[in-house]
């Protein structure tokens, strides 16, 4: 099956709306897509009841990327097929959300009074879905939109930054209570883009202790060396080896949609499935 197993929408930092993913993914030849947002599950059944009304011939699997922060490093778990109900899992989220408000308005605050940017927090909040989760990419738009820059790149190298006199580094949970929250919901975690975790191959092992399942090997910033390494790592543990295209919006460079580029095998999803049939039996 031809999936794509990491995507994101207007509920987080995509730019698309979960209608318009499906329409995109079923373009492009996909058969199953997991719409990924961070810390947020809401993209799911709008996509869902949009397939169903539409009678489209392709396959949303409920997932999520759960930011978490561990030894000054931001670490993304990847969740598929948790129930969405368990109350740990739920409360996970809210915490989540709560850290994200907490996050922004400090930061517009500082902004304020140290850079002379006035923002109103309405006007992040109005760059998502209701209920989306608003974040660093939301704020950097914001500077620029008000002309604190000239571009949301430059608002990330001076505002958006650990060295920043206005940034305010999010309280998070750790990928640990990520992991197991998610492993106990009875859903499968997966470490996302280990590439960008320079610690990666020492947590992997101590994550696999709290419930980890998986490694997205397969994802657009990792080279074939990447990919190896990775899937190398996932048989030593007895981890699944997941993939998708991590896609937020077009590629503005080239004029490209990436969304489904052709780099995962068609096995993944079945490994993924087996995976959750195991987890089911256990």
């Amino acid at each position: 099956m031809k999936s794509d197993l990491h995507i994101h929408t207007y509920y987080s930092d995509g730019i698309f709306s979960p209608e318009k993913i499906v329409d995109l993914a079923i373009e492009v030849g996909l058969e199953v897509i997991a719409l990924t947002d961070h810390d947020n599950i809401l993209s799911y059944k709008v996509a869902k009841d949009y397939i169903e009304k539409n009678n489209e011939k392709i396959e949303v699997i409920q997932g999520i990327e759960v930011n978490t922060l561990y030894k000054n490093h931001e670490v993304h778990i990847l969740g598929y097929f948790m129930d969405v109900n368990n109350n740990d899992f739920k409360s996970m989220l809210k915490t989540q959300q709560q850290a994200r408000v907490k996050q922004t308005k400090e930061i517009l605050h500082l902004l304020n009074k140290k850079e002379g940017i006035k923002i109103k927090f309405d006007d992040v909040k109005a760059m998502v879905a209701e209920g989306g989760s608003i974040g660093r990419p939301h704020i950097a738009k914001a500077i620029t939109n008000v002309g604190g820059t000239s571009n949301v790149m430059e608002a990330y190298s001076k505002y958006i930054n650990n060295s920043s006199p206005v940034y305010v580094e999010r309280k998070t949970v750790s990928p640990f209570d990520a992991v197991e929250i998610i492993y106990d919901a009875g859903g499968i975690p997966v470490i996302a883009h280990p590439h960008d975790i320079p610690i990666a191959d020492e947590l992997i092992p101590e994550l696999v202790n709290c419930g980890l399942r998986g490694i997205e090997a397969y994802h657009r910033k990792h080279s074939p060396a990447f990919i190896e390494h990775f899937s190398s790592l996932a048989e030593e543990y007895g981890l699944i080896v997941t993939g998708g295209s991590d896609f937020h919006a077009p590629n503005v460079m080239n004029g490209q949609i990436i969304l489904g580029k052709n780099f995962v095998p068609e096995w993944v999803y079945e490994s993924l499935i087996n995976e959750k049939k195991r987890l089911d039996m256990a």
